[in-house]
């Protein structure tokens, strides 16, 4: 289950248990926390302004486990992307490939081992207006945005026995970052519609969303059982007890002092957190502190 975006709402997400990620045109922008560290597990590309060249570059970069490589208009543009896949399968064989077909002929061409994207989001032209559900059946898919109910009428769609007895599409993944949009509008997702967030603030009412969007999954069956923070650790390291070391015992009283604190882990005391950067160095010398392993 992939979320797209920056922090914090990326590392809400990622806590609760989705695959972040972002475009190649954008980062986390979590320079300014220092206890901030979230892994590109999705990258996906720009659509508006499409270019492999520059993908490439940051895929080797952020080096994600999922690689949304672009949209495939043309036949030319699948046996592209098909050489790009080729290409990147020799040195990284145990990444996932993702190439949105756009055209009827592109389903043909793409290689049986890419992820097909299936687009429901904010595409110029939508699945319809190219394919037939047997196009689709028998691959492995991504769905590329739209709302839980929606992605799961199309799951049922592709998966579900039918009179042709075409074999089941494989859904690989599902992303969606429409709860962010909605609530700059003051709104958040739950699995009775769109609910008033007026009382919350906007990371609170994009959480609020994402929980109720893991809610409606694990509902069906289909929440993975690994999450990613499972994998790859947490994004934010929390101390041994909430409270700056260079302060005095001063609790550290927000999720958001949290993220700016100064943490690390030390064979005398454990995980503590520091206020700035100039005060850890400065325990660490007077009372020659040992980094743990």
């Amino acid at each position: 289950m992939g979320f797209l975006h920056r922090h914090p709402y990326a590392t809400d997400a990622y806590e609760l248990g989705y695959a972040v990620g972002h475009r190649e045109d954008y980062e986390y922008l979590t320079r300014d926390y220092p206890n901030v560290d979230l892994p590109t597990i999705i990258l996906d590309n720009d659509f508006r302004d499409p270019d492999i060249g520059r993908y490439l570059d940051q895929f080797d970069t952020y080096d994600p486990s999922v690689a949304i490589l672009g949209d495939a208009y043309t036949p030319a543009e699948a046996e592209g992307f098909n050489a790009v896949v080729e290409q990147l399968r020799d040195e990284f064989s145990h990444k996932e490939y993702v190439v949105v077909p756009k055209c009827g002929r592109a389903f043909d061409i793409l290689d049986r081992d890419t992820v097909l994207g299936y687009p429901m989001g904010y595409s110029d032209v939508e699945a319809d207006d190219y394919s037939e559900r047997e196009d689709w059946r028998g691959r492995k898919v991504h769905l590329l945005g739209a709302s839980p109910p929606k992605q799961y009428a199309v799951m049922q769609e592709l998966t579900q026995p039918n009179l042709r007895d075409d074999p089941p599409a494989n859904i690989v993944g599902v992303d969606w970052n429409g709860p962010h949009k909605m609530a700059y509008l003051g709104e958040y997702w739950s699995r009775d519609g769109w609910q008033p967030a007026d009382h919350l603030s906007i990371r609170n009412t994009v959480r609020k969303s994402l929980e109720e969007i893991k809610q409606y999954w694990q509902d069906r069956g289909v929440w993975p059982e690994t999450e990613p923070i499972d994998l790859y650790g947490p994004a934010v390291e929390e101390p041994n007890e909430l409270i700056y070391m260079d302060q005095g015992g001063d609790p550290i009283g927000t999720r958001e002092d949290l993220e700016a604190a100064y943490v690390e882990r030390y064979e005398e005391y454990g995980r503590i957190a520091f206020l700035s950067e100039h005060a850890k160095k400065r325990w660490e010398y007077y009372e020659g502190l040992t980094l743990a392993d």
